[in-house]
């Protein structure tokens, strides 16, 4: 049985989600975090204006020309908010936009969306709409007949569903489909200082979350307590939450958890893995210490990790291939101990994914990718070292490149006492 806490500590524990804790004679009460001492660091922030939307068009129209590609069919998600700024849940009813390698890009939605497709409209564009016994495919193509491009490869953006593809083959038999990853990801993956703006002020929410956090973490609590504090400090900093991911213990040995109850412990791991949004663009920073005072093992591999962290960051550099990011590490890990490889114990997963409007975005720091780092470029650093059985250590700051090199989001830390700085 786990001691009462201090009336001043209930406070805190229930976090946003207001979770139930036992008062004097058990009696089940709920709380909220004393938030007072935080207030909202976003707003000097810009969201993505039409300037810059139409930059993205002219982009990817130019992208389309240098890879022969007529017309490029993007399904909602979040590279339809990236060119046209619309926000659209996906259903079995379609949305999507054309952008044809010229003129104005085509929205396709059914009639009794159009109204609200409109609102977030962020670009001047076409809208064609469906009604309900009609093929929402058939607009896509008659579009396509229209501007004359049918006969040309036409892209779809890689993460489009099934049913979009198939249908657009049915509607223009013949048609001769592609990727659209050279247009696509050749727009995403190059951050402008207005994106990476938004990045860095989500990443400032995160760390200042984090901070405020921490010292309210108490003996006994569960991941959801800490989580439920965790996300209501960044939404009170003007984040939005995307994901909090709290491993305590052996937990931490496994990357993305265990379903087995867990408590805050003494002389056990915290792992914290946690990010936000601001103004559509993510964060994604992971924490990890000691509850009380660390073990020599627990510190010695918390500073290998650092390093390999930093020795990550160092093989960063313009023009090197992604994949020999994640080589350097596994080399260094492997003069240490560890691996080889993706065996246990040692890193078992890459050391880092691009990051933007997603979390996970393309391309990864992983071993055989050749793409080569360019300016804009951002990506996690995150070379985790996990001891099954007993803890692991994941340390994550994400960088973008500039052309001087890489340039962190969120400083890491240098000392498993100081995880926050």
């Amino acid at each position: 049985m786990q001691p009462l806490l201090s009336i001043d500590r209930r406070r805190v524990l229930a976090g946003a989600a207001s979770l139930p804790l036992l008062g004097v004679a058990g009696v089940v009460r709920a709380a909220e975090p004393d938030l007072s001492a935080l207030a909202d660091i976003t707003t000097a922030t810009r969201p993505i204006d039409r300037a810059e939307r139409d930059g993205r068009i002219a982009r990817a129209q130019a992208l389309m020309k240098a890879n022969n590609i007529g017309a490029v069919l993007i399904e909602s998600g979040s590279s339809l908010i990236y060119f046209t700024g619309v926000r659209w849940s996906r259903s079995e009813r379609l949305t999507a936009v054309v952008i044809p390698v010229e003129g104005r890009p085509c929205i396709v939605t059914p009639f009794f969306e159009e109204p609200s497709i409109r609102e977030s409209l962020g670009i001047v564009a076409d809208v064609r709409v469906w009604q309900e016994d009609e093929d929402a495919l058939g607009v896509v193509a008659g579009f396509l007949k229209d501007r004359k491009l049918a006969d040309r490869p036409i892209g779809i953006e890689e993460t489009t569903r099934y049913f979009a593809v198939d249908g657009l083959a049915r509607a223009l038999p013949g048609a001769k489909i592609v990727s659209a990853n050279p247009v696509v990801r050749g727009c995403r993956m190059i951050k402008t200082p207005a994106e990476i703006a938004l990045m860095q002020a989500a990443t400032d929410v995160t760390i200042a979350a984090y901070r405020w956090t921490y010292p309210r973490i108490e003996k006994g609590m569960t991941p959801q307590q800490i989580g439920a504090l965790m996300n209501a400090a960044t939404r009170k900093l003007g984040g939005s939450p995307e994901f909090e991911l709290i491993l305590l213990g052996e937990a931490a040995a496994y990357p993305h958890g265990s379903g087995k109850p867990q408590r805050v412990t003494d002389g056990e791991v915290v792992l914290m893995d946690c990010g936000c949004t601001v103004q559509s663009y993510q964060s994604d920073v992971s924490r990890t210490f000691v509850f009380g005072a660390a073990s020599a093992e627990q510190r010695k591999v918390w500073d290998q990790v650092r390093a390999g962290q930093a020795t990550a960051f160092a093989a960063a550099q313009i023009g090197t291939p992604a994949g020999q990011v994640d080589d350097a590490v596994r080399r260094y890990y492997i003069a240490n101990g560890y691996g080889p490889d993706y065996r246990l114990p040692g890193l078992s997963h890459r050391t880092g994914h691009g990051i933007g409007m997603d979390g996970h975005e393309p391309v990864n720091l992983v071993r055989g990718e050749k793409t080569p780092l360019a300016v804009g470029m951002c990506f996690s650093d995150e070379p985790g070292l996990y001891l099954p059985g007993k803890f692991g250590v994941r340390l994550e700051d994400c960088f973008h490149m500039t052309a001087a090199g890489p340039k962190w989001f969120s400083i890491p830390p240098t000392s498993i006492e100081k995880p926050f700085g």
